[in-house]
């Protein structure tokens, strides 16, 4: 008869219990930031073909991007666009081999999040 080993490997990983790291957070926001860029994209092109059909539908899109609801659109989009254009220098960094050490991939993980804060602010703030 053999003998089971047990396995070292954990059976239930309970997600509530993991301690999320910058480096954690900068990678699952740089992919949602991907997400949404790609979602945001059917307002866009929407809104081209608005422009180019007629003058009246250039109007009426003038009128409908002045709404409150168009333009906090029109920011989220310009925000994931912003942060994943910053956290994809910061991968393209990491690829040349900078910031490969725990620490290095820390602070930039955190001066990744914190340019794109200030950014997008200014971002909302051209918006409106």
């Amino acid at each position: 008869m053999v003998k089971s080993v047990k396995s070292q490997r954990p059976v239930n990983l309970d997600i509530s219990t993991f301690k999320f790291t910058p480096q954690m957070i900068a990678s699952i926001t740089h992919r949602i930031a991907g997400v949404g860029i790609f979602i945001g994209m059917a307002f866009l092109i929407w809104g081209l073909g608005m422009s180019l059909q007629s003058q009246d539908s250039f109007e009426q899109l003038r009128e409908c991007l002045g709404s409150v609801v168009a333009k906090l659109i029109i920011w989220v989009i310009l925000a994931g666009l912003i942060y994943h254009f910053i956290a994809g220098i910061r991968h393209l960094l990491m690829d040349l081999g900078y910031f490969e050490t725990l620490e290095g991939s820390r602070v930039l993980s955190v001066a990744v999040m914190v340019l794109s804060a200030v950014l997008i602010i200014v971002a909302g703030v051209w918006v409106w």
